[in-house]
Parts: C-alpha cells; structure tokens; sequence
C-alpha cells in the first residue's frame, strides 16, 4: 500500500486534473441509442392490404442479426417477421403478408452501435379495400 505524504496532495491532485483535461481533448463524440427517424407506413397511418412493405429507419447503425420485428394483428395474436437484407446499415425491412382491415402494431427492437438495446411500438391500421 502506499502512503502519501501530505505535502505530496496537491501534486497528486493536480496530476489527476491534468489527466482529465488531456483525456477529454482526444474523447470522440457520445454514441446515441437507435431512434426511428422515419418509418413506412408512418405510425397512425391508414395502409391498404393484403401485403405490406414495412421499413424503419434509425438515425444510426443497427445491428439486423440481433434485431426484431413483430406485427400484432387486430385478434391480439403476434407474428414475428423476417428481416430482409438491408440496404443501409440503418434501417430494417419487412414484408407483411394476409392483412385484414384492423387495428395493427410493429414492434421493433434493435441493437444499436454504442451497445444498447432499444425498443418501440409503431401503430397503424389496415383499411378495408
């Protein structure tokens, strides 16, 4: 264990500070958690059936491999969607298939690049053709 003296304090202090300083200079920009910053259909939008083509874009990368998409259908019932291969490291895209007129929910959940998982509801309803 080491002992230090207490005239010896305040240089210890001020090494720390420095370290800080020198530190937060070279310390890029915070990872944000993935936001959806557009999404098809838009939620609360009125979509025509039976087949759907479901996108959802985020304002940063998201991992697809480690990404859900659920639909949940009018009868309460939960269908978990394919993810198809992505054209752009930040959105994921879906087909949904047999749509009736009702009430419906695409839950999401992503893994974003600074590590955390987020999650959301988008809501939208299928008209009646």
């Amino acid at each position: 264990m080491a002992l230090i003296l207490p005239h010896r304090r305040p240089l210890l202090g001020a090494c720390l500070a420095l370290a800080l300083a020198v530190g937060s200079l070279f310390a890029g920009p915070a990872d944000a958690h993935a936001i959806v910053v557009d999404s098809v259909p838009a939620p609360g939008a009125a979509i025509a059936g039976p087949t759907a083509d479901l996108t959802i874009r985020f304002n940063s990368r998201i991992d697809p491999a480690r990404s859900e998409l659920v639909l949940q259908r009018p009868d309460g019932t939960a269908a978990p969607l394919a993810i198809l291969p992505q054209e752009s490291d930040d959105r994921l895209d879906a087909k949904a298939d047999g749509l009736t007129p009702g009430e419906y929910s695409l839950q999401w959940q992503v893994l974003s690049v600074d590590g955390h998982i987020t999650r959301g509801t988008l809501p939208f309803s299928v008209s009646a053709p």
